[in-house]
């Protein structure tokens, strides 16, 4: 089972991703926890250009570029292996953090996101996606405490208002496979709804 997580920045999806793997483990399931970007050493590279090192401006379309090889290397590398071997795999970030933060978000061509999107991953598409939903405002919060913050974090406002309107334009399309989820909640609270969820389709 192929299992991500979607949200706005400070919407708590890596607090959410790594309670989902704990309880999985704890049913004796194989799991493995990831996310993007940043798998392997070509991903860890791509990650610091991409969020961390400020003297790096990137034009919108070389940013898509290196989401796009990033994913490439780590759905051969890693996704597609486990999955082969029967094994539960959840990402922080997946394809729809691409199409929305890249094809809404900046001033891409969205056919042409859509595009590369599909090819990037190789035809690994998730079977659940959890997009964890909040107030822009409540999000940016959030994160204001945040001593690592990366270059999304300081985006605009309007930038985070358009990614969040395009994450639920998403879910709208696809309401079977992405699982809407009220994230200006407890912790405690949004987590046992993700676990229901999983329960369910984990019966199926």
């Amino acid at each position: 089972m192929f299992i991500t997580f979607e949200g706005i920045e400070g919407s708590g999806k890596s607090t959410q991703a790594k309670l989902l793997s704990e309880y999985l483990s704890a049913k004796g399931l194989k799991v493995n926890l990831t996310r993007e970007p940043g798998w392997g050493k070509l991903g860890q590279i791509i990650r610091n250009v991409l969020l961390d090192d400020r003297e790096i401006s990137l034009e919108p379309f070389a940013e898509l570029c290196l989401f796009c090889t990033d994913r490439v290397n780590h759905v051969k590398g890693f996704i597609k292996p486990r999955l082969d071997s029967d094994e539960i795999v959840i990402c922080d970030r997946y394809n729809d953090s691409t199409l929305v933060y890249q094809g809404i978000g900046r001033d891409n061509e969205k056919d042409l996101v859509a595009q590369m999107v599909v090819k990037s991953c190789l035809e690994v598409v998730p079977d659940i996606t959890f997009l964890l939903d909040l107030p822009v405002q409540r999000g940016l919060e959030r994160i204001e405490s945040r001593k690592d913050k990366t270059k999304f974090d300081s985006e605009s406002v309007a930038f985070h208002s358009r990614v969040r309107d395009g994450f639920l334009e998403l879910q709208r399309e696809q309401p079977k496979r992405i699982k809407l989820i009220d994230a200006d909640s407890e912790v405690e609270k949004i987590s046992e709804q993700i676990k229901n969820i999983i329960d369910e389709h984990l019966t199926k």
